[in-house]
């Protein structure tokens, strides 16, 4: 009965501080602008994929950013990589991806990642 007892205790403990990860995407339009396009003809080219990212540590729950300081620095991170003054571009399907991992209450670690494709209009 002892062995039995002290092997699911271990089992217990491996399980509770293996470390694991908690991923969630979401599809949705940050940009407020109300600027029109007119996509009926070929009039642009998809240049590139960009992408910017943050992260930040927490031990014990305390950490030095919240969630939406997290996602507005790596948006910001995202806009300096897509160089938008280098011709007349867009970014279209901004994805923003949250990677949670860590052994949580201890330690984990909260990583957003804001991704766009970058197109360029040619007329």
């Amino acid at each position: 009965m002892k062995k039995t007892t002290k092997i699911i205790m271990s089992l217990i403990l491996i399980v509770g501080l293996s470390s694991c990860g908690v991923n969630k995407a979401w599809v949705f339009n940050q940009n407020q602008n109300t600027t029109q396009v007119q996509l009926g003809r070929n009039n642009f080219k998809q240049v590139s994929q960009v992408s910017g990212s943050a992260e930040v540590s927490y031990v014990l729950i305390f950490g030095s950013a919240n969630k939406k300081q997290l996602y507005a620095t790596a948006y910001a991170d995202m806009l300096k990589n897509a160089e938008l003054n280098a011709g007349s571009r867009s970014l279209t399907n901004v994805l923003t991806e949250e990677h949670i991992g860590g052994v949580p209450p201890f330690y984990y670690k909260r990583t957003v990642t804001v991704s766009a494709r970058l197109i360029e209009f040619t007329e």
